[in-house]
Protein backbone atom coordinates (compact mmCIF):
# COMPACT_ATOMS: atom_id res chain seq x y z
CA UNK A 1 0.00 0.00 0.00
CA UNK A 2 1.34 3.49 -1.23
CA UNK A 3 1.71 6.39 1.57
CA UNK A 4 -1.31 7.99 -0.04
CA UNK A 5 -3.62 5.22 0.34
CA UNK A 6 -2.59 4.02 3.92
CA UNK A 7 -3.08 7.78 4.64
CA UNK A 8 -6.66 8.13 3.32
CA UNK A 9 -7.39 4.72 5.05
CA UNK A 10 -6.81 6.26 8.39
CA UNK A 11 -8.87 9.46 7.41
CA UNK A 12 -11.44 7.29 6.18
CA UNK A 13 -11.43 5.07 9.20
CA UNK A 14 -11.64 8.62 11.32
CA UNK A 15 -14.95 8.64 9.75
CA UNK A 16 -16.12 5.78 9.87
CA UNK A 17 -15.65 5.24 13.69
CA UNK A 18 -17.14 8.95 14.02
CA UNK A 19 -20.49 7.89 12.03
CA UNK A 20 -20.15 4.29 14.21
CA UNK A 21 -20.21 5.96 17.40
CA UNK A 22 -22.95 8.56 16.38
CA UNK A 23 -25.35 6.64 15.09
CA UNK A 24 -24.97 3.05 16.40
CA UNK A 25 -23.86 0.91 13.28
CA UNK A 26 -20.57 -0.58 11.95
CA UNK A 27 -19.74 2.00 9.54
CA UNK A 28 -19.44 -0.48 6.61
CA UNK A 29 -21.90 2.21 4.86
CA UNK A 30 -18.39 4.23 4.85
CA UNK A 31 -16.01 2.18 4.56
CA UNK A 32 -16.89 -0.88 2.00
CA UNK A 33 -16.85 1.61 -0.85
CA UNK A 34 -13.93 3.52 0.24
CA UNK A 35 -12.13 -0.04 -0.36
CA UNK A 36 -12.91 -0.39 -3.44
CA UNK A 37 -13.08 3.03 -5.35
CA UNK A 38 -9.92 5.04 -3.00
CA UNK A 39 -7.88 2.16 -1.58
CA UNK A 40 -7.57 -0.30 -4.63
CA UNK A 41 -9.48 -3.40 -2.78
CA UNK A 42 -11.51 -6.02 -4.86
CA UNK A 43 -15.18 -5.98 -4.91
CA UNK A 44 -14.73 -8.82 -2.37
CA UNK A 45 -12.23 -7.48 -0.27
CA UNK A 46 -14.36 -4.41 0.27
CA UNK A 47 -17.46 -6.61 1.38
CA UNK A 48 -15.28 -8.60 3.47
CA UNK A 49 -12.59 -6.29 4.69
CA UNK A 50 -14.89 -3.97 6.73
CA UNK A 51 -16.02 -6.77 9.11
CA UNK A 52 -12.89 -7.59 10.88
CA UNK A 53 -12.93 -3.15 11.27
CA UNK A 54 -16.17 -3.19 12.43
CA UNK A 55 -15.13 -5.11 15.52
CA UNK A 56 -12.95 -2.98 17.27
CA UNK A 57 -15.10 0.26 15.95
CA UNK A 58 -18.45 -1.19 17.80
CA UNK A 59 -16.89 -1.98 20.59
CA UNK A 60 -15.03 0.97 21.67
CA UNK A 61 -18.39 2.96 20.85
CA UNK A 62 -20.13 0.23 23.36
CA UNK A 63 -17.39 0.64 26.14
CA UNK A 64 -18.07 4.61 26.04
CA UNK A 65 -21.76 3.93 26.42
CA UNK A 66 -21.45 1.24 28.76
CA UNK A 67 -19.56 3.25 31.27
CA UNK A 68 -22.27 6.11 30.58
CA UNK A 69 -24.73 3.27 31.52
CA UNK A 70 -26.46 3.66 27.74
CA UNK A 71 -26.14 -0.06 26.86
CA UNK A 72 -28.36 -2.41 27.64
CA UNK A 73 -27.10 -6.36 28.14
CA UNK A 74 -29.67 -8.07 28.48
CA UNK A 75 -31.19 -6.89 24.94
CA UNK A 76 -27.45 -7.86 23.55
CA UNK A 77 -28.21 -11.26 25.41
CA UNK A 78 -31.44 -11.70 23.80
CA UNK A 79 -30.58 -10.47 20.66
CA UNK A 80 -26.66 -11.87 19.93
CA UNK A 81 -28.38 -15.57 19.39
CA UNK A 82 -31.21 -15.29 16.76
CA UNK A 83 -29.23 -12.39 15.44
CA UNK A 84 -25.74 -14.88 14.27
CA UNK A 85 -28.56 -17.49 13.31
CA UNK A 86 -30.59 -14.40 10.97
CA UNK A 87 -27.16 -13.25 10.06
CA UNK A 88 -26.04 -16.83 8.40
CA UNK A 89 -29.57 -17.39 6.73
CA UNK A 90 -29.45 -14.02 5.00
CA UNK A 91 -25.69 -15.19 3.87
CA UNK A 92 -27.24 -18.61 2.56
CA UNK A 93 -29.90 -17.08 0.90
CA UNK A 94 -27.71 -14.30 -1.24
CA UNK A 95 -27.82 -16.81 -4.30
CA UNK A 96 -31.86 -17.09 -3.86
CA UNK A 97 -33.44 -14.17 -3.18
CA UNK A 98 -33.66 -11.03 -5.39
CA UNK A 99 -31.03 -8.87 -3.41
CA UNK A 100 -31.94 -5.63 -5.21
CA UNK A 101 -35.40 -6.07 -4.84
CA UNK A 102 -35.46 -6.67 -1.28
CA UNK A 103 -33.47 -3.96 -0.44
CA UNK A 104 -35.74 -1.35 -2.32
CA UNK A 105 -38.57 -3.08 0.54
CA UNK A 106 -35.54 -2.64 3.16
CA UNK A 107 -34.91 0.84 2.03
CA UNK A 108 -38.47 1.72 2.30
CA UNK A 109 -38.89 0.33 5.50
CA UNK A 110 -35.73 1.86 7.38
CA UNK A 111 -36.63 5.51 5.67
CA UNK A 112 -40.54 4.85 7.38
CA UNK A 113 -39.06 3.69 10.78
CA UNK A 114 -36.50 6.97 10.19
CA UNK A 115 -39.45 9.69 10.36
CA UNK A 116 -40.77 7.40 13.38
CA UNK A 117 -37.87 8.14 14.73
CA UNK A 118 -37.76 11.90 14.18
CA UNK A 119 -41.70 12.05 15.54
CA UNK A 120 -40.50 10.27 18.46
CA UNK A 121 -42.95 7.39 18.17
CA UNK A 122 -43.57 5.47 21.02
CA UNK A 123 -44.80 1.56 21.70
CA UNK A 124 -48.06 1.51 23.72
CA UNK A 125 -46.18 0.25 26.03
CA UNK A 126 -43.44 2.01 27.21
CA UNK A 127 -40.31 0.67 27.65
CA UNK A 128 -38.60 0.20 31.25
CA UNK A 129 -35.14 -1.17 32.29
CA UNK A 130 -35.50 -5.17 32.54
CA UNK A 131 -39.61 -5.17 32.11
CA UNK A 132 -39.40 -5.39 28.49
CA UNK A 133 -40.34 -9.28 26.97
CA UNK A 134 -36.66 -10.59 25.63
CA UNK A 135 -38.16 -12.45 22.68
CA UNK A 136 -38.57 -8.68 21.10
CA UNK A 137 -34.75 -8.36 21.71
CA UNK A 138 -34.50 -11.79 20.06
CA UNK A 139 -36.90 -11.00 17.14
CA UNK A 140 -35.04 -7.80 16.38
CA UNK A 141 -31.61 -9.51 16.62
CA UNK A 142 -32.88 -12.24 14.19
CA UNK A 143 -34.25 -9.52 11.62
CA UNK A 144 -31.10 -7.29 11.77
CA UNK A 145 -28.88 -10.84 11.65
CA UNK A 146 -30.82 -11.74 8.53
CA UNK A 147 -30.83 -7.93 6.53
CA UNK A 148 -27.06 -7.38 7.42
CA UNK A 149 -26.09 -11.20 6.40
CA UNK A 150 -28.03 -11.30 3.24
CA UNK A 151 -27.67 -7.45 2.08
CA UNK A 152 -24.14 -6.62 3.87
CA UNK A 153 -25.33 -3.84 5.37
CA UNK A 154 -24.58 -3.23 9.09
CA UNK A 155 -27.19 -4.76 11.49
CA UNK A 156 -27.22 -1.53 13.43
CA UNK A 157 -29.43 0.13 10.34
CA UNK A 158 -32.18 -1.77 11.63
CA UNK A 159 -31.70 -2.15 15.17
CA UNK A 160 -31.78 0.90 16.26
CA UNK A 161 -34.68 2.32 14.88
CA UNK A 162 -36.59 -1.17 15.69
CA UNK A 163 -35.50 -0.72 19.46
CA UNK A 164 -36.40 3.05 19.46
CA UNK A 165 -39.53 2.48 17.90
CA UNK A 166 -41.05 -1.13 18.84
CA UNK A 167 -39.19 -1.53 22.06
CA UNK A 168 -39.16 1.89 22.94
CA UNK A 169 -35.55 2.35 24.51
CA UNK A 170 -34.32 6.02 24.09
CA UNK A 171 -32.09 6.83 21.79
CA UNK A 172 -28.80 6.70 23.20
CA UNK A 173 -29.57 3.40 24.79
CA UNK A 174 -30.20 1.97 21.17
CA UNK A 175 -27.08 3.32 19.88
CA UNK A 176 -25.39 1.60 22.56
CA UNK A 177 -27.06 -1.56 22.92
CA UNK A 178 -26.77 -1.49 19.32
CA UNK A 179 -22.90 -1.44 19.29
CA UNK A 180 -22.50 -4.43 21.63
CA UNK A 181 -24.76 -6.61 19.51
CA UNK A 182 -22.64 -5.53 15.98
CA UNK A 183 -19.52 -6.34 18.08
CA UNK A 184 -20.44 -9.97 17.85
CA UNK A 185 -22.68 -10.11 14.99
CA UNK A 186 -19.48 -9.23 12.94
CA UNK A 187 -17.43 -12.56 14.71
CA UNK A 188 -18.55 -15.26 12.04
CA UNK A 189 -18.58 -13.77 9.09
CA UNK A 190 -15.46 -12.24 9.87
CA UNK A 191 -13.98 -16.02 10.53
CA UNK A 192 -15.25 -17.35 7.10
CA UNK A 193 -13.99 -14.54 5.28
CA UNK A 194 -10.27 -14.54 6.73
CA UNK A 195 -10.36 -18.37 5.77
CA UNK A 196 -11.53 -17.99 2.34
CA UNK A 197 -8.49 -15.10 1.98
CA UNK A 198 -10.77 -12.48 0.99
CA UNK A 199 -9.70 -9.82 3.52
CA UNK A 200 -7.15 -7.07 2.84
CA UNK A 201 -5.05 -7.01 6.19
CA UNK A 202 -3.28 -4.15 5.04
CA UNK A 203 -6.08 -2.20 4.62
CA UNK A 204 -7.44 -3.48 7.75
CA UNK A 205 -4.57 -2.28 9.45
CA UNK A 206 -4.49 1.30 8.67
CA UNK A 207 -8.55 1.54 8.90
CA UNK A 208 -8.45 0.51 12.58
CA UNK A 209 -5.75 3.12 13.03
CA UNK A 210 -8.71 5.99 12.43
CA UNK A 211 -11.88 3.75 13.65
CA UNK A 212 -11.01 3.36 16.65
CA UNK A 213 -10.32 7.02 18.41
CA UNK A 214 -12.94 8.07 15.38
CA UNK A 215 -15.54 5.89 17.29
CA UNK A 216 -14.66 6.92 20.92
CA UNK A 217 -15.21 10.49 19.24
CA UNK A 218 -18.45 9.74 17.57
CA UNK A 219 -20.08 8.53 20.64
CA UNK A 220 -19.31 11.17 23.00
CA UNK A 221 -20.45 13.64 20.49
CA UNK A 222 -24.23 11.55 20.91
CA UNK A 223 -23.84 11.23 24.31
CA UNK A 224 -23.44 15.10 24.95
CA UNK A 225 -26.23 15.59 22.71
CA UNK A 226 -29.64 16.18 24.25
CA UNK A 227 -32.18 13.50 23.11
CA UNK A 228 -34.49 15.19 20.54
CA UNK A 229 -31.19 16.49 18.66
CA UNK A 230 -29.84 12.91 18.58
CA UNK A 231 -33.27 11.55 17.46
CA UNK A 232 -33.59 13.88 14.74
CA UNK A 233 -29.41 13.52 13.48
CA UNK A 234 -29.70 9.47 13.82
CA UNK A 235 -33.60 9.85 11.50
CA UNK A 236 -31.90 12.28 9.03
CA UNK A 237 -28.81 9.21 8.79
CA UNK A 238 -31.31 6.64 8.81
CA UNK A 239 -33.15 8.28 6.28
CA UNK A 240 -30.21 9.33 4.05
CA UNK A 241 -29.10 5.56 3.76
CA UNK A 242 -32.99 4.68 2.84
CA UNK A 243 -32.90 7.36 -0.14
CA UNK A 244 -29.37 6.27 -1.30
CA UNK A 245 -29.66 2.52 -0.74
CA UNK A 246 -33.31 2.85 -2.65
CA UNK A 247 -32.08 4.83 -5.54
CA UNK A 248 -29.44 2.73 -6.20
CA UNK A 249 -31.11 -0.54 -6.35
CA UNK A 250 -33.93 1.06 -8.03
CA UNK A 251 -31.47 2.22 -10.66
CA UNK A 252 -30.20 -1.86 -10.82
CA UNK A 253 -33.69 -3.20 -11.16
CA UNK A 254 -34.44 -0.73 -14.14
CA UNK A 255 -31.08 -1.83 -15.60
CA UNK A 256 -31.21 -5.63 -14.88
Amino acid sequence: MTPLRAALAVLVGVLAGVGSGMFGVGGGIITTPAINVLLGGTAIQAVATPLPVIFPTSLVGALTYGRAGEASFRAFRWAVGPGIVGAALGAALTDVVNAHLLLVVTSVLIGWTAIQVARGRRPRVPWERGKTAGWKYAAIGLAAGFVSGLLGIGGGIVMVPLFTTVIGMPIKRALGTSLVTISALVVPGTIVHAALGHIDWAIFAFLTIGVVPGARIGARIALGAGERTLRLAVSAFLLAVAVLYGARELLALVRG
